[in-house]
């Protein structure tokens, strides 16, 4: 299993930078690694919402994922999930308030190969690195202009 975990600072209120973020229709906004999200189930964000997440491979191919909204607090967390035969993706979005009337947004993501692709594990932590690092820069620019 791979994780990443950042936690960018903006100027945001929490509940702007949130919905910004935990809105996974917007993904391909500051996600390098998506090409294109929508959203195929529920309205808006909440728990059982669904979104077909269209990813770049590390094969140069593309991949969707659908990601379920599991767990869900207003402005504050959401978890979605992505489960199929190959891998799952494990993601949390949470926001604070930072003190000086910002926030701090912290994107957790925790990804796994199944299966056949199972002893990828060992090796994806060293790509999911490169794959966070970018999604991290993106997020930062996407919500610190």
């Amino acid at each position: 299993m791979a994780r990443y975990e950042t936690t960018i600072k903006n100027d945001l209120p929490p509940a702007e930078a949130f919905v910004r973020v935990a809105d996974l229709s917007r993904l391909e906004l500051w996600d390098p690694g998506v090409t294109k999200s929508e959203q195929v189930s529920g309205d808006g964000i909440e728990i059982g919402s669904s979104y077909d997440v269209s990813v770049k491979t590390f094969a140069g191919r593309s991949m969707t994922l659908t990601y379920v909204v599991t767990e869900f607090t207003e402005n504050e967390r959401m978890v979605a999930i992505a489960d199929d035969t190959n891998l799952r993706s494990y993601d949390i979005i949470s926001v604070k308030p930072d003190g000086d009337g910002g926030s701090a947004l912290t994107y957790d993501a925790e990804l796994e190969l199944k299966g056949f692709f199972r002893p990828g594990n060992l090796l994806l932590g060293l790509a999911f690195n490169r794959i966070g690092d970018a999604a991290a820069a993106g997020l930062r620019t996407y919500l610190v202009p």
